[in-house]
């Protein structure tokens, strides 16, 4: 049943020219010569313009978001279409050209910092914890401090693996809906507030390397033979070039949904602790895996040559539509909503920054590793991309991999800070 509250903007297609016009918006002023829009763009990234001024739709009230079993949105709508369909086709189109062996010569650093992201959530959670409740011990009398720590152990899911992970956690510690929901609230309000602040210092990431020190020699490597290699063969794209570039990349699409809709419940139904523990049974991460696997294949093959007639940058657009319908899932004036959880999510949120940030100084790491390495945990693989692009199309794999990583680590993770949740709430 639909609400009966009526919403500005309740059409699919008229959500999504919408989200056209505002991308027209952001890359023409982008390119403009007008001063002030020069000197906003120095500042402000364009990919961060197209996440933000989506989200003004719904905080605005223009759209409807509302969680529902019954119907979908058309937010969720279009961002289902990114997420199964423009996603895993950018991820094909912008893997095709990959020099997969100079991200293996990224060394361990990448790694690293992952692992400390993953760390800084499972530590944070129960900090967090701890300090609210000292601040704010009337919210936790009663079966309150319960409810909050077992909503926790559904947060540290989402944000060290995924949307599985999180789920998984509802079955293990006992979640009710309530404390569920605000849990909810709190991962998307901090996670897109988390990613739009790397996107935002992603544009000053040369300053960053410099002050920190950090060697980005293997960076620069990666990004200078992908930058030989369209040189050397960018052509103008014509009509065959573009054909053959949409025809691969929904076609691996295509084959990686079939595969992942077989394999996902063979797993769930067959091996049930690969699909809790591991996040095997989710046909998201299947349908990922697959379309990296192929597009990885395809940059041994002739079909690397499409790079030249602009696959990367077909994928790109892709992702900035991706980009566009994630920030119809962020409303702003939600932060008021539940004052002590949205506090809980900031502080938690800040322990894995502050971590990353001491980890990366220590080891010289590349402010490019921390930025991936925290979003494959805290956004998982439709957005850990999305900042790796950010830096360089030809580095979005990096993400990838990363985030795949998360999907396996995530519900182990996700369990023992529950452990430490509940140790922590008697």
């Amino acid at each position: 049943m639909i609400p009966e509250q009526t919403y500005f903007i309740q059409s699919d297609p008229v959500l999504f020219g919408f989200l056209a016009a505002i991308l027209g918006f952001v890359f023409y002023t982008n390119q403009s010569e007008n001063k002030f829009w020069k000197k906003f763009y120095s500042v402000v990234p364009a990919l961060l313009m197209c996440y933000f001024l989506p989200s003004l739709l719904n905080s605005f009230g223009l759209i409807d978001t509302t969680e529902s079993d019954e119907y979908k949105t058309t937010a969720e709508n279009l961002y289902y279409v990114s997420s199964r369909y423009l996603l895993p086709a950018a991820l094909v189109l912008l893997t095709i050209s990959v020099d997969l062996k100079g991200i293996f010569r990224l060394g361990p650093k990448a790694g690293t910092m992952f692992l400390t992201g993953t760390f800084g959530i499972i530590i944070g959670g129960p900090i967090a914890f701890y300090l609210t409740r000292a601040l704010f011990p009337e919210a936790f009398t009663g079966s309150a401090a319960g409810e909050i720590w077992r909503g926790m152990t559904t947060l540290a899911g989402s944000w060290i693996g995924g949307g599985a992970n999180q789920a998984a956690m509802i079955d293990v510690f006992d979640v009710s809906d309530d404390a569920f929901g605000k849990m909810l609230v709190a991962d998307i309000i901090w996670a897109n507030i988390w990613m739009a602040t790397l996107l935002f210092f992603s544009k000053k990431a040369d300053k960053i390397d410099a002050k920190m020190g950090a060697d980005v020699s293997a960076i620069e490597r990666i990004k200078l033979r992908m930058e030989t290699f369209q040189t050397e063969n960018t052509r103008n794209a014509n009509f065959k070039d573009l054909m053959m570039i949409i025809s691969i990349a929904f076609i691996a699409t295509g084959v990686g949904h079939a595969f992942a809709n077989w394999i996902a419940p063979i797993v769930s139904t067959n091996f049930p602790h690969l699909a809790e523990y591991y996040s095997l049974g989710s046909s998201f991460f299947w349908l990922i895996v697959i379309a990296t696997i192929i597009g990885v294949i395809l940059s041994f093959s002739k079909a690397r040559n499409l790079e030249g007639g602009g696959a990367s940058a077909v994928g790109s657009v892709f992702i900035y539509i991706l980009v566009a319908t994630i920030g119809l899932k962020m409303d702003i004036t939600k932060i008021f909503d539940d004052p002590v959880v949205f506090f809980i999510g900031g502080i938690w949120i800040s322990i894995h920054a502050i971590l990353l940030i001491i980890v990366g100084k220590l080891i010289k790491a590349p402010f490019f590793f921390l930025a991936v390495g925290s979003q494959a945990n805290v956004g998982g693989a439709a957005s850990a991309p999305v900042v790796a692009a950010a830096f360089h199309p030809s580095l979005a794999p990096v993400g990838v991999l990363l985030a795949v990583f998360g999907y396996a680590v995530g519900t182990w993770g996700a369990w023992f800070t529950g452990v430490l949740l509940q140790m922590i709430a008697q």
